[in-house]
């Protein structure tokens, strides 16, 4: 058995919810150059590879959101796209030679805009996964991002055709002096048009729609405003981020009042998607009730691993997160992109920036992505991988939030974040991190 032992943690105070969004762990500025970088035959020999999730990452958009700090480049030159498709197809063919054959549960193709793509270049990317990972997306959930400015009927079908069963669409507010201010250039009648094409031509998909909270501006009215107009067109999903100010990213919002505003529209959205038919899943997701269920290939993020597929994209593997050079900046995104694309066939056969996963950052992992989520901690699962009882590995994490009210033992013998906890998931996150990770994002150099 391994005894993992807690560390010390820093309190955050108790009225500041927003500290880092935690979607993955350890976080990509936690990655750093690989010594002896490996091959990538070694690092998937020994996986499990009946269950794995692939991603495709399409690093191009219209235009670059004022809040937006990921992988991406606006208006690329068309040149540049498709050399970037010849590159990606270099990539999932040094992929598949490296697996040896594996089994897909999931997929997604995100950006970035993967429907900045023409309809061409969409069927050409399914093609990648189908001809050369032997995946075909029709049998799986398959989750597409797209944007009100890209959701034309063309690309559309394109991916009802290939059996998208998701389609997520970034709105973020329908009053457009909202948008503007987080620096999303969009008009009305472009997301109205865009979510009626959604509806028309990929029928049998989930729709998700994102909105965001906290932007200069918007009032509880306003706020109020873009929720009912989302739920006129029945999303099964909504999504509801609060506003972060990153580097790099050309906003520039803080302290306690921001704090309360965010937090405020944050529980009336919680409370106005309860209220009309919803359920809340994590902080931000909440899904219609009565909607259909997705069926595919059981699927269990805290152990399957995932490949992921272009610049931009991480993949997982029990003991390696790998990827290339991460960058927001507009320079250096390009330089990296240059260097992507200008790779041949053998430039893509080795991991080259990542973080290695050892028993104890495993068990963070695992925690993370099970105490933030609605459903909560179940200790059994975790006790089948590690031995162990989340409580006795994270003595001094679980007091705090006992302390704070953030977290209660459910009669189902799980361990889940109260309604106050979630709506503190971003300060709840960061309390697991380790300290070797909490050094390496400090560290980082955002650039």
């Amino acid at each position: 058995m391994t005894t993992l032992h807690s560390h010390p943690v820093a309190a955050p105070p108790a009225d500041s919810p927003y500290h880092s969004y935690v979607y993955g762990y350890p976080h990509k500025t936690a990655y750093r150059p690989l010594t002896e970088a490996p091959a990538l035959a070694d690092v998937w020999r020994d996986e499990p590879k009946d269950a794995l999730s692939l991603y495709f990452h399409i690093p191009f958009c219209e235009t670059r959101c004022g809040f937006c700090n990921l992988f991406t480049r606006s208006t690329p030159p068309a040149e540049q796209v498709t050399a970037y498709l010849d590159a990606l197809e270099h990539q999932t063919a040094a992929v598949a030679d490296a697996l040896g054959g594996a089994r897909f549960a999931r997929a997604a193709l995100g950006g970035g805009t993967p429907t900045y793509l023409t309809a061409a270049e969409l069927g050409r990317l399914y093609d990648l996964a189908e001809q050369i990972l032997g995946a075909d997306l029709r049998t799986v959930p398959t989750s597409v991002e797209t944007s009100p400015a890209t959701a034309t009927p063309d690309r559309l079908e394109v991916l009802a055709e290939r059996g998208a069963t998701r389609v997520s669409i970034g709105v973020q507010s329908f009053v457009d002096t909202e948008a503007h201010a987080a620096g999303r250039p969009q008009r009305r009648a472009e997301v109205d048009r865009a979510l009626a094409a959604i509806r028309a031509h990929t029928p049998r998909a989930r729709l998700n729609i994102d909105l965001i909270y906290g932007i200069a501006g918007q009032t509880p009215q306003t706020w109020r405003y873009s929720l009912d107009t989302a739920l006129e067109h029945r999303p099964e999903e909504i999504y509801l981020y609060p506003l972060y100010v990153r580097p790099l990213t050309g906003l520039g919002r803080s302290g306690r009042a921001w704090d309360d505003q965010r937090l405020d529209l944050y529980r009336r959205g919680r409370d106005h998607l309860l209220e009309h038919g919803y359920r809340q899943v994590s902080m931000r997701m909440f899904e219609r009730v009565d909607a259909p269920s997705v069926d595919g290939p059981a699927y269990c993020c805290q152990t399957d691993g995932m490949v992921g597929l272009g610049c931009g994209a991480r993949s997982y593997t029990g003991g390696l997160h790998y990827s290339f050079d991460y960058a927001v900046g507009v320079t250096p995104v390009r330089a990296i992109l240059d260097d992507y694309v200008s790779r041949g066939p053998d430039g893509f056969d080795r991991a080259e920036v990542g973080f290695r996963l050892d028993d104890g950052e495993r068990r963070r992992r695992h925690l993370l992505q099970s105490l933030l989520q609605a459903d909560g901690v179940d200790p059994a699962l975790y006790r089948s991988r590690f031995d162990s009882d989340p409580r006795a590995d994270f003595p001094a994490e679980f007091a705090l939030l006992d302390a704070r009210g953030w977290v209660a033992d459910g009669p189902d013998g799980r361990v889940r974040l109260t309604p106050d906890g979630l709506a503190h998931s971003d300060a709840v996150g960061p309390l697991f991190f380790s300290p070797r990770v909490t050094e390496l994002m400090v560290g980082y150099d955002a650039r």
